[in-house]
């Protein structure tokens, strides 16, 4: 079964589990999941935590010895294994298989790590694992349940927001938790318990928000200027570099040309061929309904221009440049401008 983040604790309280799988790269809410785990634990009486990781040296044979072992002070064994890479490899699946099928009586063992697919979803030692509890995603919040998290974590520092202060601070911490949540500490520490308005929100914060280059993507595909330009800068900010966005936007022209051609020729779109998942299908339907055929022609230009004189010389401002190829997929009347 799979359990939302934010209705992790909850489901301790409602049933302990015997094993428990958080995984995922927004580290702020992993932390919220097992500091949470760690609580209901030692309530429950697992007052001994054995942490274990799961690196090139391991050895899977401790995961056995620790979940078999007896303390002189606890009789109940709480173990966290930490999965470096998302996956055990066969020694650590067969390990993991027996687990599963032994006695779990007074044992909870939690296991995470970064990101996974479905094929680890899938697999059998996972599916084997997750039969005696639940296994949680942390992935990036965006929009509404962004504001719902930043909700939730206000009214944990007895505070409240009115909407405008709250998509302020959602703005300011996108994509990072972590400064989210301490920008509401500070909040707390400033003005005290009570309801905070935008202006307060902006005296008191910076913007402390982080991207990836496949947002940047996304906001252009749904034709958000203002978005992607802020994508960008904060891109620039954080030294990412500029081939690799390049590199991304040569690949949506290239998706995007396909499907504009599939169109023009009355042609139906198989979008799982072409692995675009649903839940992208309507950006990109976003951006056919902007983009001609022709746009695409001179984004081609300017993108083998630009990709050629980042591979052949030195570029002075870059993200000048990649702004300007950014413009180009709202489409943004750019033509008479050289890069």
């Amino acid at each position: 079964m799979q359990v939302y983040p934010e209705r992790f604790k909850a489901q301790l309280n409602k049933a302990m589990p015997s094993i428990v799988l958080v995984f995922g790269d927004e580290p702020q809410q992993k932390l919220e999941c097992i500091d949470a785990l760690r609580e209901v634990a030692v309530a429950q009486g697992f007052n001994e935590r054995q942490t274990l990781v799961a690196d090139s040296e391991f050895e899977w044979s401790q995961l056995l010895e620790a979940s078999q072992s007896m303390s002189l002070f606890a009789d109940r064994q709480y173990i966290e294994l930490e999965l470096p890479t998302g996956k055990p490899g066969a020694a650590g699946a067969k390990i993991l298989n027996e687990l599963a099928a032994g006695d779990l009586t007074d044992l909870l063992l939690l296991i995470h790590g970064p990101k996974i697919g479905k094929d680890v979803q899938s697999a059998k030692w996972f599916k084997n694992l997750v039969a005696h509890g639940f296994f949680t995603l942390c992935y990036p919040q965006e929009g509404r349940k962004l504001q719902q998290w930043i909700s939730q974590c206000l009214q944990r520092n007895q505070l409240s927001a009115d909407p405008d202060a709250i998509s302020l601070l959602a703005e300011q911490c996108e994509g990072n938790l972590l400064a989210a949540r301490q920008e509401i500490e500070k909040l707390a520490l400033i003005y005290g318990a009570r309801s905070l308005t935008k202006e307060d929100v902006n005296k008191a914060t910076v913007d402390q928000s982080r991207f990836t280059v496949f947002q940047l993507v996304d906001a252009l595909l749904g034709g958000d200027a203002q978005r992607a330009i802020k994508i960008l800068y904060r891109l620039e900010s954080e030294g990412v570099e500029p081939n690799i966005v390049i590199w991304a936007l040569i690949r949506e022209w290239q998706l995007l040309t396909q499907l504009a051609t599939l169109q023009q020729k009355g042609e139906s779109i198989n979008w799982q061929r072409l692995r675009i998942w649903q839940s992208k299908q309507m950006l990109y339907q976003s951006a056919l309904s902007r983009l001609t055929l022709n746009d695409l022609r001179h984004i081609q230009q300017k993108l083998s221009r630009a990709d050629l004189q980042f591979k052949q010389s030195f570029v002075s401002k870059p993200f000048v440049t990649l702004c300007h190829l950014c413009l180009l997929f709202l489409p943004a009347p750019l033509e008479q401008f050289a890069l």
